[in-house]
């Protein structure tokens, strides 16, 4: 298979085009910096909707994970515009561009995130639930909704719900162990909202069945099957730190440093259960937080 990557420098690109590779894939990048040129990179141009289409044609895949991070702080009008133009935009862009190939890929896997289903408390979640509301619910649906293109040209299209990914390439465990390693971690808020949660190396994977499994297709919640609340995953990390963690961050002080971005993410619980992969036939290498968190950083 040939396969264009999008966002391939990111903390899931590179693991993704790193593992196609070393599969046999041959791996094209899409990418806006023209610091590379090669006959391997494809370039973009969201703003103006530009792509170099004459290189997608003869593609067998492509897998879009282009985005600006949602937790880098407050959530400005100005950086939910970017959030608006990296994910729908930019969907919306690459969408239209494969389906106007005279021989478009034969399947599309698209970014999403478990944000599509809002703050939904104890309620166990599959990939037929309805959506939740707030900003980041919206973002997420519209998300979805553009790549409605490639799918009417015939495209196989796979949106992955991804829940909180655990690397210490990036990414929230990134930022939280530090603080956990010098015993200072402790619960979010209450502890009792629930944190959807997968491994890098079972997401890479997982993406890879997206690939090649021409019988998954639609919304794919890319979690593990066992969730946990946010007590549950301090009382882990630091059980597998080997330090304590008795400092709680109180609601207040996330609403005044981080507003609505600390209500739709730190605060906001979703119970998601990957049922789609579950009935794929999908094995997780780490079903379990403990284990999952123990292979990362040993």
């Amino acid at each position: 298979m040939k396969i264009l990557v999008s966002g391939s420098t990111g903390l899931i690109g590179s693991a993704l085009v790193s593992f196609l590779r070393s599969q046999g894939y041959e791996v094209a990048r899409l990418m806006r910096e023209r610091s590379v040129r090669d006959e391997q990179t494809v370039y973009w141009d969201i703003p103006s909707g530009t792509v170099e289409t004459g290189k997608l044609e003869g593609l067998d895949a492509v897998v879009h994970l282009t985005g600006v991070n949602l937790g880098a702080g407050r959530w400005t009008v100005k950086k939910k515009t970017a959030f608006h133009e990296s994910r729908v935009k930019a969907t919306r862009v690459l969408s239209d561009a494969i389906a106007g190939l005279e021989r478009p890929p034969g399947v599309f896997v698209s970014a999403s995130a478990v944000g599509y289903y809002g703050n939904r408390g104890n309620e166990v979640l599959y990939e037929d639930s309805p959506s939740g509301t707030g900003f980041l619910a919206d973002l997420c649906r519209q998300w979805e909704d553009a790549t409605k293109p490639a799918a009417a040209k015939g495209i196989r299209v796979v949106t992955t719900r991804m829940g909180v990914v655990l690397s210490l390439r990036g990414g929230a465990l990134a930022k939280l162990l530090p603080i956990f390693r010098l015993g200072i971690g402790g619960t979010v808020g209450s502890g009792d909202q629930y944190m959807s949660w997968i491994g890098i190396d079972d997401l890479v994977l997982a993406f890879h069945l997206c690939l090649i499994n021409e019988n998954v297709d639609g919304p794919v919640n890319m979690v593990a099957p066992n969730p946990v609340t946010n007590a549950e995953f301090t009382r882990t990390l630091a059980r597998v730190c080997r330090r304590p963690a008795v400092f709680p961050v109180p609601v207040w002080l996330l609403k005044i440093l981080f507003g609505e971005m600390a209500e739709e993410t730190l605060l906001s619980s979703a119970r998601v259960l990957p049922g789609k992969l579950h009935d794929s036939g999908f094995t997780f290498r780490f079903p379990e937080l403990h284990e999952a968190l123990e292979y990362v950083l040993k």
